[in-house]
């Protein structure tokens, strides 16, 4: 399936929020990319506001329209707040867990550790990074795999970084998802319920 593969620092400069993890680009340049990014400063609608948060959402968890769409959909569906189980369901994608664990430095080398068949669910070869976890499911790496660098490297960086939501076991390179977070707990700045009011109109 097609992805964006165009200019990271520049979306990070578009919302000027470093999602993808490269605050250098916003320090470097504060204003929006383009001709016109350091005097344009137009006014922006109430449509033009909601989706642009929808679109921050979709590039932050690497989702196409279709996909993102979709996932609102049953979001909308399931009883409780409709931009809160969005959420919800986004963290609980396997590519997201894995970079959340710590075994991928992004979410982009998440998705592809996945893809190439790195990653174990409940013991099993998962290789869909959309993959929904549910509460206790269990995420480790493949045995021949606990060797790659990009996996030993990122773990060893993320020995700080733990979310209340999963369990991880650092010498058996396993982790679990406990439960679906809640929306405290999700450091996204993302305001779900300009997404949720785009998607009623």
């Amino acid at each position: 399936m097609a992805r964006y593969t165009g200019s990271r620092a520049k979306i990070e400069r578009k919302f000027s929020d470093p999602i993808f993890g490269q605050a250098k680009a916003l320090q470097r340049k504060n204003y929006p990319p383009g001709q016109h990014g350091r005097g344009r400063k137009r006014k922006q609608s109430e449509y033009a506001v909601q989706l642009a948060e929808k679109q921050k959402a979709k590039y932050t968890y690497g989702l196409l329209e279709k996909q993102f769409a979709n996932l609102f959909d049953k979001a909308a569906r399931k009883e409780g707040i409709t931009g809160e189980n969005l959420l919800k369901f986004l963290e609980a994608r396997l590519d997201n867990t894995v970079f959340r664990l710590g075994v991928a430095p992004t979410r982009r080398a998440a998705r592809q550790l996945v893809s190439h068949k790195h990653i174990l669910v409940n013991g099993e070869i998962v290789n869909v990074p959309s993959y929904e976890l549910r509460p206790g499911d269990v995420v480790s790496v493949r045995e021949k795999s606990k060797s790659l660098p990009i996996i030993t490297d990122s773990i060893a960086a993320a020995n700080a970084r733990r979310f209340n939501w999963l369990e991880w076991d650092t010498s058996e390179m396993s982790g679990k998802f406990i439960v679906y977070p809640e929306r405290d707990l999700i450091p996204e700045k993302i305001q779900e319920q300009l997404i949720v009011e785009l998607y009623s109109k």
